[in-house]
């Protein structure tokens, strides 16, 4: 049964890896303009918290109602209506030559995959343990690597040369963080919700709707922020609310169900993910043939830093918990917050825009 559900995990990131990226590609194919993108990155975001809407909501209750196996059934027929619209409403796109890198795909999946595993194991035996020390160093070789793969392909999976370009590299940091913080805050908080505030797990779901409905509102409300101040402005804006909502959250101590206080850190926390314009400003102005490459980094970016700072964060809560606690909320939540922090240091960095480089743009 293990191994089932580790290949059907495995085909789920497999095809996350592909249909993410394309589709965001379409969408910035579909409109040319600055203008034009930053409005369609706005819809994509409210698409986005619609889906988180439904999927907090059916979370919690179908898992009360039907059990945990439905959480792996319900969502096949929204793939399968998903993949019916695609098929019969998307317009066709020229193929570009060239062919899949292979050893860089196996170099970064083995850095991934062995730097969390190192960090999960440090949960359980501590950072200094064999196998976390062992874990954390394969992964920092497979990335040395996944480096010198890149540099010496004719066809890489990701041309470095896109790494000289501050925006993109700022944009994809900052997603790497939020990624770390998005994954983990939706790991710990069903659980906070039921062993500290007691809640069922339909009410965790129903009262983590207003999460969902600020990242849509927030979304709706990205595209003409960043239009009267600039996406490099509105960023630090986004993380400033976002960064108040996850310290709200750690140091809320009311007990006994959801509360006043409890939808205040949901609406700031959704709020602050709604206004992000981080993907915008990594993929809003790409070149022609370069969207797909530079989709492709903010999701794997993103999978990359909910690999990783879920394991980090898991280790750290569970093993500072004090007797009778599997894990620390609040010192998770810290933790969570403190990526933010980061990100929010991050994007006051001033970046020099370059211009594109046509070997990254000739290659997607």
């Amino acid at each position: 049964m293990a191994g089932l559900a580790t290949a059907g995990r495995i085909g789920q990131g497999a095809g996350a890896a592909v249909v993410i990226p394309a589709a965001l590609s379409l969408v910035l194919a579909l409109h040319s303009s600055s203008a034009e993108r930053t409005r369609a990155m706005g819809v994509w975001g409210a698409v986005a918290g619609a889906g988180s809407l439904v999927g907090v909501f059916l979370g919690g209750t179908r898992t009360g109602m039907l059990g945990w196996q439905a959480v792996f059934v319900t969502p096949v027929p929204f793939g399968l209506i998903g993949a019916i619209i695609v098929w019969r409403s998307a317009p066709p796109a020229p193929g570009r030559p060239g062919r899949f890198d292979l050893p860089g795909a196996i170099a970064v999946t083995v850095a991934i995959s062995a730097l969390a595993l190192g960090m999960v194991a440090a949960a359980e035996a501590g950072w200094d343990a064999p196998g976390t020390v062992a874990g954390l160093a394969a992964g920092l070789a497979a990335l040395v690597a996944f480096v010198t793969v890149e540099r010496r392909s004719a066809h890489p999976l990701v041309p470095l040369g896109v790494f000289r370009r501050g925006p993109v590299v700022l944009a994809n940091v900052v997603v790497l963080l939020i990624g770390g913080t998005l994954t983990s805050l939706f790991f710990f908080l069903p659980q906070y919700q039921q062993e500290v505030l007691g809640m069922s797990p339909t009410a965790a779901g129903t009262a983590q709707l207003p999460i969902a409905v600020m990242i849509i509102m927030g979304s709706a409300a990205a595209p003409p922020l960043a239009k009267r101040i600039g996406p490099a402005r509105a960023l630090p804006v986004a993380l400033v609310v976002l960064l108040a909502g996850f310290v709200w959250l750690a140091l809320d101590r009311t007990a006994g169900g959801f509360s006043l206080t409890l939808l205040g850190a949901f609406v700031l926390i959704g709020a602050g993910l709604g206004l992000g314009a981080v993907t915008a400003m990594a993929v809003r102005d790409s070149a022609e043939g370069e969207s797909g490459l530079l989709s492709g980094l903010v999701n794997a970016a993103q999978q990359l830093g909910g690999a990783v700072g879920l394991a980090a964060l898991a280790g750290i809560a569970i093993g500072t918990a004090g007797a009778g606690e599997d894990i620390a909320f609040t010192t998770a939540l810290l933790g969570q917050a403190a990526l933010i922090l980061i990100a929010l240091g991050l994007s006051l960095v001033p970046t020099v825009k370059t211009r594109p480089d046509p070997a990254s743009a000739g290659t997607r």
